[in-house]
This record gives structure tokens, C-alpha cells and sequence, in this order.
């Protein structure tokens, strides 16, 4: 197998079901023909290619901390002074450009409401400009982890909120697990030691996550657009309150969608129902939204296509960063 071969294996088949192991490294070379130096070694290279964001926890919505979907109508002459302010917080850990009048669209993260709120305040103190705060009120369908191979995704299926969310004292390992796994041979080993716990704890936590819904996944988690999705849409509806949550359930069952939820309406922007359709050209994301709203009968209810344009920042979330040892456990580690 040559190393263009084992790259997309190393992506795709690891989104989900990471080996939770003391060297998992070596148990998913096993798997594809290579011993755990070459699996390190390509994934370092996925990783300063911009490939590979991290290996780590995608907590499920509700799971503990904060975060909010921001937006703002940015003159387009200050757009780029605006969105580097935005960007340099390290509580916005997504900040793109997209199409429309309301065109730059961040997320904000931080320990809880008021850190995030204290967050959006000094982002308005700073541009001079109002920050739309549009709040999840119901996930229907949040999964970016899908098969590398096609044009788009082509899962399906309803999210929840957390099932169970974080014990006290499960913070500071939650810090690591979203910043990501250093890139060693035994890298809950070094988790272990960060936290001064045992290791076989350190696994025990991940999988009681995991099973208890804490999480949506552990594992690889991609950046889209190097990879060739550029082509990213959010279609954003205006719903009455009593039909919107049949809306979101049918979105959430259509190949394609892959982000489905509710969020509340702000001054100025009518909209509660979202949905995102990761594509690797227009036309096909076009296709899978105008079928969205064919089978989950949104023809009648105002909406808006946004595209994305320009991504100035794009990192994991930092809900749990306060709780955190230093970052010496990011996934870029390699020593």
C-alpha cells in the first residue's frame, strides 16, 4: 500500500469507532498493513497539509459548556479588519464569510452563557457593530463525519442532546479530549500523565462517554475544504413554531444534510430552521437543498441559501479550555 492509498483509509475509517486503546496507533496500522511509525507519520503529514484537524471527542449538544451561533452585518469594505478582531478571541473557534447581507458567521464557545455573552459583547465593543446571538433550541441532525469518497454525505439520522452530561472532575480531561490527541504511540499514556490519573481511567471516562451519548464521536476529525467539499451551503427557513419540529425530524432523515436544528429568531432575521449541506460543487449542493425542501415540505416558508465564501478561522471548540492542563496534548505534538 503507498502512502497516497493508506490516506484516505486513515481519514475516513476513523471518524467514529477510534480505538479507545493504549496504543491505537498500532492496532489501526494492523488493520490497514502498517506498523504504528508509518500510521504517526502519515497522519503528521494530514495534519500539517491541513488535511487532519484533529483526533479527539466531538461532544454531543448539551454536553457541558457553551457555545452560540453568531452572525453580523459587516460593511464588505470592513469585512476583513472585522473578521480578523472576531478570529483572534479564542473562544470563536469557527468565523466564515458567507453569502448575504448578514455575512460573517462565527461560533462562540466558553464554560457557560455568560463567558460567551461577556465574549460577544467585547466583539461589539471592538467593531462597533451588532452581534446576532442565535441560540441552538433543537439539534435534529449534527454529523460532519462521513464517507471521504462521494460528492457529499450521504448519512442520515437524528441527533439529541446529550444523554449524560460531564461529572465534576471530568473537565480537565474534556479540555484535552477537544483540543486532540498528541501523536504518539501511547497518547492516552500522556493524557494519563497531564491528569495524574491512570491510564486504564483515562480510557474508562472516554468510553463511558461514549456509551452514555456525552459524546457524538471520538475520533478523526476532517477540515472539509482541503479535502474538496468547498462548496458548503447553510439554507436557513422562517417556520411557525408548530410545524418546525416536523420540518427539522424530516431534515434530519435526508442523505446530504448534515446539519439540521432549531435556533431562536433575533432582531432583523426571521429564521429558526437551519440546515448545512457539505458538496464538493454547487450545483450538487443546490440538488440536495431544493430535494430537502421538496421532501420535508418546506416549499411554502421563506428561506435563504447561504454559501460559504471565505474561511478565516477554523479550529476545535474551547468549552472546556479553562478547565485544561497546557496544550502541550494538541494534536500537533509530535514528539
Amino acid at each position: 500500500m503507498t502512502a497516497q492509498q493508506a490516506d484516505l483509509p486513515l481519514l475516513n475509517l476513523w471518524q467514529r469507532d477510534f480505538p479507545l486503546v493504549r496504543a491505537p496507533f498500532a492496532q489501526i496500522g494492523a488493520s490497514l498493513g502498517l506498523d504504528a511509525q508509518a500510521v504517526l507519520a502519515r497522519y503528521r503529514h494530514l495534519h500539517d497539509m491541513g488535511a487532519l484537524s484533529r483526533i479527539g471527542a466531538v461532544f454531543a449538544p448539551g454536553a457541558g459548556g457553551a457555545s452560540l451561533l453568531a452572525a453580523m452585518a459587516v460593511p464588505p469594505e470592513r469585512l476583513d479588519t472585522v473578521a480578523t478582531i472576531v478570529s483572534r478571541h479564542p473562544g470563536v473557534n469557527h468565523n466564515y464569510e458567507r453569502e448575504h447581507q448578514v455575512n460573517l458567521w462565527f461560533v462562540a464557545t466558553g464554560r457557560d452563557a455568560a463567558a460567551v455573552e461577556q465574549l460577544l459583547c467585547s466583539i461589539e465593543a471592538d467593531t462597533g457593530l451588532t452581534v446576532l446571538r442565535l441560540p441552538m433550541l433543537r439539534p435534529y441532525r449534527i454529523d460532519t463525519g462521513f464517507d471521504l469518497r462521494g460528492a457529499q454525505s450521504q448519512a442520515s439520522g437524528a441527533t439529541h442532546w446529550a444523554q449524560t452530561s460531564l461529572r465534576a472532575g471530568d473537565e480537565p480531561l474534556a479540555a484535552l479530549a477537544e483540543q486532540g490527541l498528541p501523536l504518539l504511540e501511547h497518547p492516552f499514556d500522556a493524557w494519563a500523565a497531564q491528569l495524574g490519573q491512570p491510564v486504564e481511567a483515562v480510557l474508562a471516562t472516554l468510553s463511558r462517554w461514549l456509551d452514555g451519548k456525552t459524546l457524538s464521536r471520538f475520533g478523526v476529525v476532517v477540515r472539509h475544504h482541503e479535502l474538496g467539499f468547498s462548496a458548503n451551503a447553510m439554507t436557513v427557513f422562517d417556520v411557525p413554531e408548530t410545524e418546525v419540529d416536523a420540518c427539522g425530524e424530516a431534515l434530519a432523515q435526508i442523505p446530504g444534510i448534515t446539519l439540521a436544528y432549531q435556533r431562536a429568531r433575533a432582531p432583523g432575521w426571521p429564521f429558526n430552521l437551519y440546515c448545512m449541506v457539505h458538496g464538493r460543487d454547487r450545483d450538487s449542493v443546490h440538488a440536495t437543498v431544493y430535494a430537502a425542501i421538496a421532501q420535508a415540505g418546506l416549499h411554502a416558508h421563506p428561506r435563504a441559501t447561504l454559501f460559504s465564501l471565505r474561511r478565516f478561522k477554523q479550529t476545535g471548540a474551547r468549552r472546556f479550555a479553562h478547565h485544561g492542563p497546557t496544550s502541550q496534548g494538541a494534536t500537533h505534538a509530535h514528539a
